[in-house]
């Protein structure tokens, strides 16, 4: 094989399924590892152990992002930390800190892209309906209303 050797090394396996376990975009991964973007889709498709990780961690990420919005969209309790003032003399006061229990409420926005991209038949913005063999087209756009 001719050419310059490459820069790949093991180690990026673990790099970068960390980095996209973070959140990290191809561009991002590549600029970590210094190298251009077409490098990096180039050792995706040399390197299966490196575009496996990738695959893998992009996975978990993505599952986390879909749990966090399954969770704004039907609300949730969440502990917080919050300091009160307590009096104990006339002119003495101690500050206690104390953990909270709030609830988050349902958000309707997140609701509803929930709802159109995991019951798009019911939930997306263009119905179609077939009639005597012809296919009219029911838009539900904010202009159509």
């Amino acid at each position: 094989m001719s050419g310059r050797p490459t820069e790949y090394k093991e180690e990026y396996v673990e790099q970068a399924a960390k980095l996209c376990a973070l959140g990290a975009t191809d561009d991002e991964m590549a600029d970590f590892f210094g190298v251009h973007r077409s490098t990096l889709y180039r050792w995706k498709i040399e390197y299966p152990e490196f575009c496996d990780a990738i695959k893998s961690a992009k996975e978990i990420a993505d599952e986390r992002v879909e749990r966090s919005l399954y969770q704004k969209a039907t609300g949730y309790n969440y502990t917080e930390e919050q300091a009160i003032k307590i009096k104990l003399e006339q002119h003495r006061e101690e500050v206690e800190v104390v953990e909270v229990t709030k609830h988050a409420p349902a958000d309707t926005t997140a609701a509803i892209f929930w709802l159109k991209n995991r019951r798009k038949d019911e939930w997306r913005d263009k119905q179609e309906i077939e009639t005597k063999g012809q296919v009219v087209v029911i838009s539900q756009d904010a202009a159509d209303l």
